[in-house]
């Protein structure tokens, strides 16, 4: 019998980190040896993963000796800090930071969007050490736009992405917290994060002294998917935070050369990690699309009538975290192929 897998995730105790654990205890990795870092604030804490219950201990690369896969769910920067040491003990590397995304020889993968015959991009090797599994939003939009053009020539496409707290982790969602709870309570608001006010408002631009850019966000968004679908087929794409803490909201406007019936938009669209939500059922929210792996959409025409068109409102929603970590594990999955078995002895 096989030996399993030993699969170390740097960032265990981040939200990425807990979902990830999650959907690999869901998955075809389910009987891995598992070991859990974090920085020194998370060391000691107990976590679960699957049936058992793990320490999380600190980060150690002389564990990366015997870890077949190391996922990197913390920060760019631990990714940067850590990664070579992985590399050069052989692991295959899943950076879900895209901390290292720049570097020679990693490539971008999303392999939902990728395995549908019309792949961009190269494909794992066996000289492949690590993948950066593309942006949630890059790989849903890259899913409805491949299933829309299945129906003839797109004229025109374009996204507006409503962005969820989550994305910068739980600093920023307690954030967020903070400054809703102080301003009903006409107190002075925490800006450590944003360097802006992020409850009750949307705003696609955080204060100069803020954590985290937002047009660097966009771009890395925007990046991905014309890495998945190719440049030629780039979309225009705005991104805006709004005061949400989970979930993803997407307003893709569609516009077809000819004619096409809503229900065949419906159909198209409809498959396999994709949900569209039809008749009378309530509409996809970031509530109704927690803990789902699938992207839950809803088409209508532009005009709202239901005859032929060519013009279409396509609103989606999706589990940021969630669908980032099944991306993740496919990417481990396709990376699995290329080693069949585990190094734990």
């Amino acid at each position: 019998m096989a030996n399993p897998y030993k699969i170390a995730i740097v960032g265990a105790s981040s939200l990425r980190g807990k979902e990830l654990s999650e959907a690999l205890t869901e998955s075809p990795f389910a009987a891995a040896d598992f070991v859990l870092m974090d920085e020194e604030e998370q060391i000691g804490q107990l976590e679960t993963v699957g049936d058992e219950m793990t320490f999380v201990q600190r980060i150690d690369p002389a564990e990366f000796e015997r870890a077949d896969f190391v996922f990197f769910a913390d920060s760019e920067a631990s990714t940067r800090k850590y990664w070579k040491a992985a590399q050069k003990a052989g692991a295959s590397i899943v950076d879900m930071t895209a901390g290292i995304e720049s570097e020679p020889g990693v490539l971008l993968r999303a392999p939902w969007v990728q395995d549908s015959g019309e792949a961009e991009g190269e494909t794992p090797g066996l000289a492949t050490s690590a993948v950066v599994p593309a942006h949630p939003v890059a790989v849903a939009v890259g899913l409805l736009t491949q299933r829309l053009e299945q129906l003839g020539a797109l004229r025109f496409a374009s996204v507006t992405v409503l962005e969820p707290a989550s994305e910068y982790g739980r600093e920023a969602m307690d954030e967020l917290h903070q400054q809703t709870v102080n301003l009903l309570n006409f107190q002075t608001l925490p800006k450590s994060i944003y360097d802006t006010q992020v409850a009750f408002t949307a705003t696609p631009v955080f204060g100069e002294a803020g954590k985290f850019l937002l047009p660097e966000r966009e771009a890395r968004i925007r990046r991905h998917y014309a890495a998945l679908r190719g440049q030629a087929r780039a979309v225009p794409l705005q991104l805006v935070h709004t005061p949400v803490f989970h979930g993803y909201g997407l307003s893709m406007s569609a516009e077809f050369a000819q004619p096409v019936a809503l229900e065949h938009v419906e159909a198209a669209l409809q498959g396999e990690h994709v949900d569209v939500i039809m008749g009378d059922a309530d509409a996809p929210t970031n509530l109704s699309s927690a803990g789902q792996g699938d992207v839950l959409v809803r088409v209508r025409t532009a005009s709202g009538a239901a005859e032929k068109a060519t013009q279409f409102w396509i609103w989606a929603a999706l589990d940021n975290l969630r669908v980032a970590s099944l991306n993740a594990v496919a990417c481990a999955m396709e990376l699995q192929k290329l080693r069949p078995r585990g190094k734990v002895q």
